[in-house]
């Protein structure tokens, strides 16, 4: 749900904030970490631009891999997770590990989940592709068997299953790319929690600095094109309107693909350009 303010302040106008229904308990101190060093630096220089620190938080150790089979396990509770977009639930399993989970939507307290070829089409529950029937909502797929999920993650985000072809499954992915995965992979049912993340305004800058940003200026603001960017300078003759968009360091900026896992190509079955 989706919170809206009274313009009070000029950081409330047009503020909208989600509202999420989660527990306010701490965190597991077993199941968290420290983020250290700051952001997008390296030894002091600065390697990734628009970047820092933000607020201080506690890294959530999410267990993506989903694998203790044949293990029941019940939600004691869903949580906020400042590191990613989607909740997180906390599953106690019935030989007394706790773990994190991606928290799909409608998934609840005292909830029952287990990951198992035999396990029932339930939210929550994981299985291999080919246990999985077509057009059932899932999230968190692997793309090698038993590496653990790294597919669909975001908040609200889901995938399709829309044909099974011998020891490939096509899956259907947020972006409209049809993709197959080996038919051992294993995936969770249903589609992630906060779906209306992407209708909330921050309102004013200061909020996105301590989500972790810093301030970016536009190539045709700066002054030298040769020391500070391509575009620099005049508009009618640096601008991206008189030249090809280009990178800070020159390079082509529209029209170059940027998939760096060539051989992925072969598992593609529509792209998501068509």
């Amino acid at each position: 749900m989706i919170k809206t303010y009274r313009p009070t302040s000029e950081g409330l106008r047009g503020r909208k904030t989600l509202v999420k229904e989660v527990s306010k308990e701490r965190p597991l101190k077993r199941l968290t970490r420290g983020i250290a060093g700051p952001a997008g630096r390296g030894k002091g220089t600065v390697s990734v631009r628009h970047k820092q620190r933000g607020a201080k938080k506690l890294y959530r150790t999410i267990d993506f891999k989903r694998d203790k089979r044949d293990i029941p396990g019940k939600v004691a509770g869903i949580y906020d997770d400042p590191n990613r977009g989607c909740n997180i639930a906390l599953i106690n399993y019935s030989d007394g590990e706790k773990r994190y989970i991606l928290a799909p939507e409608t998934l609840k307290k005292g909830s029952q989940v287990l990951s198992s070829e035999k396990a029932s089409f339930d939210v929550g529950n994981a299985l291999p592709l080919s246990k999985i029937p077509l057009s059932m909502p899932i999230h968190n797929i692997e793309t090698n068997p038993g590496a653990g999920g790294v597919l669909v993650r975001g908040a609200g985000n889901t995938a399709l299953i829309v044909a099974k072809e011998g020891k490939y499954v096509n899956v259907r992915l947020p972006s409209g790319e049809v993709k197959k995965f080996f038919e051992d992979c294993y995936a969770t049912i249903g589609s992630l929690s906060n779906p209306d993340r992407r209708n909330v305004r921050l309102g004013k800058a200061g909020r996105k600095r301590h989500l972790g940003s810093r301030p970016s200026v536009r190539g045709v603001a700066m002054n030298d094109p040769k020391k500070d960017h391509p575009h620099a300078g005049k508009y009618k003759t640096s601008g991206i309107g008189m030249s090809s968009p280009k990178t800070p360091w020159g390079k082509k900026a529209r029209g170059v693909r940027t998939r760096k896992r060539k051989r992925t190509n072969r598992t593609i079955v529509k792209s998501r350009r068509k």
